[in-house]
């Protein structure tokens, strides 16, 4: 790759087995490159010492983060390689895909007021699950200004340091908060019209959804803890969304359909009530999704995950609140096994 002599890699894994394999073939062009293992157990660490990349070991406590991942491994490689001026982030799951170094360099050499730069990260199999399916669509967000981004993105160093890395104790969330602070010290975000990372999120049973989807709720409520004044993105607004429709409204229905067979049947009508709101809006989010270009299969799936997803993302909320009180850290939460080799 031309002109990378300034560029650095940190790559984070746990247990991601061929899916790790696959992404460090895809970064041997990035001549300074780190790898953090939280814990493996599948022979990441060995895997990645083959390739010839330096591995940063986490040790526990403190409990294994991405986050904490990220800034052990921006650490090293800066120790090592302190003039460094961009560094490409990316999650053991992802494989950086041909000429996206090259792309994303222009804009951050052009613009000193660029903090990062993005692409757009595809899924690799989502004709597997609808689930897989719904994150590939996740991934595609507009072409421009950005106010969040993923695990993978190229950074500039200096904007990295002004802002004192990612939040290590963050277990869902790091990168879009981190973005949160970079705007607010000043720096802009761009996402470009170029392909970055393939991912495999290898979702295929409800049970790893329903954890992903719990760990969301997890993130948007520390989020909006530690950024009471955000509003773009408004996630106060979004916590208030998530106590509605998936505390509140589940609340009221099971009560009158307690109440229906405990005192009068007639109670019933708020169970009814209640769902049929659910389904209304539930259906409006497939009718935006299938605006958006999505097939009617997958969109209807979206209106109806979206909606059933607020219950697990309230579990999460709740979590970090009840840990936050007790002055207890959050554990990881996982939702996928380990990647065979």
């Amino acid at each position: 790759m031309p002109g990378t002599g300034k560029l650095g890699l940190v790559v984070i894994g746990r247990n991601e087995g061929a899916r790790l394999a696959r992404c460090l073939v895809s970064v041997r062009g990035i001549p300074h490159r780190v790898y953090v293992d939280s814990g493996s157990t599948d022979g990441s660490v060995s895997l990645a010492q083959s390739e010839g990349v330096v591995v940063v070991e986490l040790a526990v406590p403190p409990e294994f983060t991405a986050a904490r991942a990220r800034n052990a491994g921006l650490t090293r490689l800066l120790e090592d390689e302190p003039d460094l001026e961009f560094v490409q982030m990316v999650d053991g799951d992802c494989e950086i895909q041909p000429g996206w170094i090259a792309a994303a360099l222009v804009p951050l050499q052009a613009d000193s007021t660029l903090a990062l730069v993005f692409g757009r990260r595809r899924e690799r199999h989502p004709e597997r699950s609808l689930y897989n399916a719904l994150c590939d669509d996740e991934w595609n967000v507009p072409v421009g200004v950005a106010n969040g981004v993923g695990g993978d993105a190229l950074f500039r160093v200096s904007a990295l340091r002004a802002v004192n890395f990612y939040d290590p104790k963050m277990i869902a969330g790091e990168d879009t908060e981190l973005a949160m602070r970079l705007r607010k010290a000043g720096w802009t975000l761009h996402r470009i019209d170029v392909d970055m990372t393939l991912h495999d999120a290898a979702i295929t049973r409800f049970a790893q959804w329903w954890k992903r989807t719990r760990r969301s709720g997890h993130g948007y409520g520390e989020m909006a803890f530690l950024h009471p004044d955000a509003r773009d993105p408004n996630w106060p607004r979004t916590v208030r969304g998530i106590v509605l429709w998936g505390a509140i409204l589940p609340a009221i229905a099971v009560l009158g359909a307690l109440a229906a067979v405990a005192f009068n049947p007639r109670w019933g009508i708020v169970t009814l009530l209640a769902v049929a709101v659910t389904l209304s809006n539930s259906l409006r989010l497939a009718l935006r999704q299938r605006r958006r270009g999505l097939r009617v299969a997958v969109a209807c799936g979206s209106g109806l995950l979206l909606m059933l997803g607020k219950i697990p993302q309230f579990l999460g909320l709740l979590d970090y609140h009840v840990n936050r009180l007790r002055g207890r850290a959050s554990r990881l939460i996982e939702y996928k096994g380990a990647g065979t080799r």
